[in-house]
Order: C-alpha cells, then structure tokens, then sequence
C-alpha cells in the first residue's frame, strides 16, 4: 500500500485562487512577491515541514508542487530545507488547472500503480499528526473487510487546532473541523484514473463511505494574512506549557522555533 501526499507551494495555477488575476505573470508577480514567499516559508518551515519529518511511520511521499517558473533562489532555499527528509519529491509544473497539475504529479508518483494508496492533500501552512501516516495505514488494514465492495473510502480525523504564528509563538484553539483538507485523506484501488485531487474536499462524505474519528487530534491549521479560504473564527489564546510539550510531542511543532524563524528575515539563498 503507497501513501501519497501533496501539497502546491506558491504554484501559478490557472485559477485555483479566490484571488483573480488577469494574467499568468500577473499571478506569478503576486505569489513570488517576497514578502508574501517569506510568510510561506516561515509557516513551511516551522509547521509542514516538522511535521513530515516527524512521521513515526516513514513509508510515504509528500509531493511538493512548484511552478516551472519559481525564481531559482526561492527554489534553492525550498531544495535545502527539504533536502534531509527523503520523503519529500519537489515536481515543477506549468501552469495549468491546479487540480490536474496536482493530479498529474500524484499519478507519475504512483507509476504503474499497482496496489492501493492513500492520498492525502496539505496545505503549506499545515501541519498533521506525527502518527498520520501510521494512523492511515492501520485504519485501512481495520476496515478491509467493510470496504470490500467499495470503490473508495475516505478517512478524517477533524480533531485539531487553528493556530496563529508570530515572533511571540504560538496562538491556539481546538477545533472540530468536518472536512477541512487536512486530517483527511482518500484510499484508493489500484489502477483508479480518479486522485484525491479530483473529489472537493469538503463533499467527500456525498460521493464515498467515510470514516470519521473525531478523538485524535491531528492537524494545525494556520491563520494569517495570506489564507486563501478562512478557517472558522474564534478567540486564539498562548500556549500553556502542556500545550507546548503536547504541541511538540504530537506534531513536531516547537515554538522555541516558531519565535526565532518569525524573529530573523527570510532572505533567498546566497543574499545574506
């Protein structure tokens, strides 16, 4: 069984933004704006990135979809930060819809794909549970049996947090959030032509059995500037020191790190 996740970092899709452009340069002058790439990699770097990192169970591939026109520094900085987990394959793309582009991507991962696999689909302000991709897999060998006849399952896990970054740590609220992207992922049967990319997330539960555990906490969801959907609203408060411990023991978030990444400029390779 293959465990296939992905997530578009800064990719000038065509449409795919509740931003309009007029123009594919005009997108692309917006998403490689730097103040906009060092939010991004702030949150990658101190959420996403920690928490694949962290898995407990290392078989997967976290696909990283970038544009073919991702100026070279940005692109060097993003290859050296991910350059120590093996899991992670950066793939260019033109532009192009993002839900092919991402389909695409996850279909060559897949090769000749031959047995089953969950896909998953982050966000790169994201973060999942250090135990996501154990968790998945033990979920799917549970439910073999139930789900002999189906065509697809999909899984959610919609305990987690809504968190808010900055260079004084980390806000936080728990959240039961049905069907967000993250804490969700989709099995499917060998050979399907369909990836986790051609079903709206939010409508998974309308096209496929779906099975829901709502008592593990397993995703943060960042609130900034730049979100291109708004999570639900509600008073962030400071980590307490259980939180802390709990934040890092079950994704890998530290805030010691989030304080000095939000603290220092983020700067393309080679200009500091």
């Amino acid at each position: 069984m293959r465990v296939v996740g992905i997530c578009r970092f800064s990719y000038p899709a065509e449409g795919g933004f509740k931003r309009m452009h007029d123009s594919i340069a005009e997108r692309e002058a917006y998403l490689y704006d730097p103040d906009r790439m060092a939010l991004r990699f702030r949150h990658f770097e101190t959420l996403t990135l920690p928490s694949m990192a962290a898995q407990r169970d290392p078989r997967f591939t976290f696909i990283v979809l970038v544009g073919e026109s991702l100026p070279a520094v940005w692109r060097d900085r993003l290859e050296a930060l991910t350059a120590a987990i093996p899991q992670i394959r950066i793939v260019a793309s033109a532009p192009m819809k993002h839900r092919l582009a991402m389909q695409l991507a996850i279909k060559a991962e897949l090769g000749e794909d031959e047995t089953e696999s969950i896909q998953f689909r982050l966000d790169d302000d994201d973060a999942v549970g250090v135990n996501f991709v154990g968790t998945l897999r033990r979920t799917a060998r549970r439910s073999a049996r139930m789900r002999e006849s189906w065509r697809n399952m999909a899984f959610e896990y919609r305990s987690g947090y809504t968190v808010e970054l900055s260079r004084e740590g980390i806000r936080a609220r728990a959240v039961q959030a049905p069907f967000w992207a993250c804490g969700l992922a989709v099995l499917f049967r060998p050979g399907d032509p369909k990836t986790v990319m051609n079903y709206p997330h939010h409508k998974l539960h309308e096209q496929m059995p779906t099975l829901v555990d709502p008592t593990m906490p397993m995703f943060l969801r960042a609130v900034h500037g730049d979100n291109d959907s708004t999570p639900s609203s509600g008073p962030l408060m400071p980590l307490d020191d259980k939180q802390r411990a709990a934040f890092k023991a079950r994704f890998n978030v530290d805030e010691a790190q989030v304080k000095s990444v939000f603290s220092n400029p983020v700067a393309p390779l080679g200009t500091t």
